[in-house]
């Protein structure tokens, strides 16, 4: 989930951490000593989240992932002094920060990542439920409402084009929903809301949508609005001063009570929204490496692996990465994102 998002721009090392340090040079500073079976200890180990939520509520969700952490390094032959998390100021700080060392670890999307990885290393993948939607059809999705999780879990996931309770929404929304297929000029004259340049959801793959269904653009849209977090977006979409947003397909999911809570609507986010676009599938998000951090070594990233897969097959870790709506992690590859690096090619042709 992450994921996700796009380049996000943000003054980089807000509210990141600072490069960790080891406190036995002999240990963690060596690649040799740290692959060795001797104990390891580090002063500090950071961790970036991206702001793909409310920044308070990731870190107060992700508070128990120290202890949890710490823990379950120490089964890896690791003691950590302190586990550092924080939330970027946008997901390109994250990944900036990653790729210049000053952090150690990042939750970011796949698209996030393929931005970074020349300063960044995937280690996991995320797994997360499936959904009872899962077809590229529209109409599908808003016959069978509301979109639930199954007991599958998934590898990928969508992104969704979502119109809103405004007119124009509505509008777009029974066009779609009686089998017309809608006009560049239809979608070009509606307001949208999106996710900055580095977001997998909530840029690239609706960039390429448009692309396969008009040979157009987002850059192209001459109505958009680049939202700092989903529920922000999720929010101007209530209030109709957007359209359409793009955003992970299990969204609506995740705000539904927002919607007539905070949001205000008095009908439900099903009743009042329709899907008007479904983009092919996006691999799932990413726990990846600073590769220039002053203490990641080859025996730290194994032991970082084991330790987050633990972490997400137990009860307490479950609730801790449910911020996300990861329920588990899978050792990755950095050609498992080959897919993404051709959309981020064609993002950036476009944007030429």
């Amino acid at each position: 989930m992450f994921k996700k998002v796009l380049r996000f721009a943000g003054v980089l090392g807000l509210g990141l951490a600072l490069t960790a340090c080891a406190s036995d040079t002999s240990t963690t500073g060596s690649k040799s000593g740290a692959d060795s079976g001797a104990s390891k200890s580090i002063d500090k180990l950071s961790i970036g989240f991206v702001p793909s939520r409310d920044p308070e509520e990731i870190v107060s969700a992700t508070k128990p992932l120290k202890d949890l952490l710490k823990k379950e390094m120490k089964k890896q032959g690791y003691s950590i002094k302190d586990v550092d998390i924080s939330v970027g100021t946008s997901y390109e700080a994250v990944g900036e920060s990653l790729s210049s060392g000053t952090l150690d670890v990042g939750f970011i999307p796949g698209g996030t990542y393929v931005l970074y990885d020349d300063g960044a290393e995937v280690l996991l993948a995320a797994t997360r439920a499936g959904l009872s939607n899962d077809s590229e059809d529209p109409v599908k999705w808003n016959e069978n409402k509301p979109t639930k999780k199954t007991d599958k879990q998934a590898a990928s996931y969508r992104s969704l084009l979502i119109a809103g309770p405004s007119a124009k929404g509505q509008a777009l929304g029974k066009k779609i929903n009686s089998g017309e297929k809608l006009t560049w000029d239809d979608l070009n004259s509606a307001s949208w809301s999106v996710m900055s340049s580095s977001s997998s959801a909530g840029y690239i793959y609706p960039s390429l949508w448009l692309k396969d269904h008009y040979k157009k653009n987002i850059s192209d849209l001459k109505h958009i609005v680049q939202a700092d977090s989903y529920g922000s977006s999720m929010a101007r979409l209530a209030a109709g001063q957007a359209d359409i947003m793009v955003a992970f397909a299990d969204a609506r999911m995740d705000y539904e009570k927002q919607w007539q809570k905070e949001y205000g609507r008095k009908a439900s986010i099903w009743d009042e929204t329709n899907v008007l676009g479904v983009t092919p599938p996006i691999y799932n998000d990413t726990i990846s490496v600073s590769k220039n951090s002053k203490i990641m070594n080859a025996g730290l990233k194994k032991a970082l692996s084991q330790a987050f897969i633990n972490i997400g097959k137990s009860e307490e870790g479950k609730k801790v990465i449910a911020i996300y709506a990861h329920e588990g992690y899978k050792k990755a590859t950095s050609a498992d994102y080959d897919n993404a690096r051709e959309a981020q090619k064609l993002v950036k042709a476009a944007a030429k």
